[in-house]
């Protein structure tokens, strides 16, 4: 869904409004996550589709080429998070900040003030895409770790803050999951990134395993292309089993939500590696029915 298609500005929009907007586009587009939004109470869940919102429409800022200057829109829209986090959403002129009024801001300020959500996490994620907005070339796995870190991790920093827990630990252990979580999409998005001239996949594992980059953008599956991917979903698994710890660390009530969340996206990259690597013509996913097993699965658990 495009950002236009997204946008359904109303200054007037009221919270009960502002948070069905949510929902609807939640129900529409998390394809992994909402599933997992079930399994909360209705507060959460709420809570969840608010912040889903915001995280897809910042992420879709980037992507649009419809856009004439999406630097500038992503500029606007970091400037009216600003405004709605400091308590005045819809001061500007539509003209000059045509994303003030946003449906979004009712619901997504009652959610980040209920639960409590530390502001910079959002404004770490526009930084995140806007490093998309330029060719992507990354010489090492650090500046991968970066990456992630901006586009992911922070959406798991935030969501463990709806799902309640106590200890400190938890955000490493939260942060290490989105790692694991992006590593997934970077692996089933291979040829689809390159083709916009995005490459996340490190040069120092590209020359460690003999990969030129125009390899992720064809269809061939050459055996070293095969040894690089078998290796970045070997360091994919590692974070998701550095993670699994954060699943009792959460709220009792909120363990079968996380729970189903990491086995959905976890089901995805075995999905990648059942396919061997088959990413460059096709696109691996986790069928609706195995989502469901996972759901009852989780909540038996």
């Amino acid at each position: 869904m495009k950002p236009q298609e997204l946008t359904q500005p109303s200054a007037q929009a009221s919270l009960e409004d502002s948070y069905s907007w949510c929902i609807r586009v939640a129900r529409s587009q998390a394809k992994n996550f909402y599933y997992s939004f079930l399994l909360l109470s209705q507060p959460q869940r709420r809570a969840m589709c608010a912040i889903y919102a915001f995280m897809r429409y910042c992420d879709d800022l980037s992507d649009d080429e419809g856009i004439r200057d999406r630097a500038a829109a992503i500029t606007r829209w970091r400037s009216d998070l600003e405004s709605a986090l400091a308590g005045h959403p819809g001061l500007f002129p539509s003209r000059e900040h045509a994303h003030a009024g946003h449906a979004l801001w009712p619901a997504f300020i009652d959610a980040v003030e209920r639960y409590r959500i530390p502001h910079q996490y959002f404004f770490d994620m526009i930084e995140g895409v806007s490093s998309d907005l330029e060719p992507r070339r990354l010489k090492t796995f650090d500046e991968l770790y970066g990456y992630c870190y901006h586009v992911a991790s922070v959406v798991g920093l935030t969501i463990i803050h709806i799902f309640g827990f106590e200890s400190p630990e938890a955000l490493d252990l939260a942060e290490k999951c989105g790692i694991a979580f992006q590593l997934t999409n970077i692996l089933r998005d291979v040829r689809e990134d390159a083709a916009r001239d995005r490459i996340y996949l490190p040069d120092e594992d590209l020359i460690r395993f003999a990969v030129q980059r125009e390899e992720l953008a064809g269809e061939q599956r050459s055996a070293n292309f095969l040894r690089l991917m078998e290796f970045e979903a070997g360091r994919a698994r590692s974070y998701y089993q550095q993670s699994a710890p954060l699943i009792g660390m959460v709220h009792r009530e909120s363990r079968a939500s996380l729970r189903a969340l990491i086995g959905i996206y976890s089901r995805l990259l075995d999905r990648i590696v059942a396919s061997k690597y088959d990413v460059l013509t096709n696109r691996p996913r986790v069928p609706t029915w195995e989502k469901v097993w996972i759901l009852a699965r989780s909540m038996a658990a």
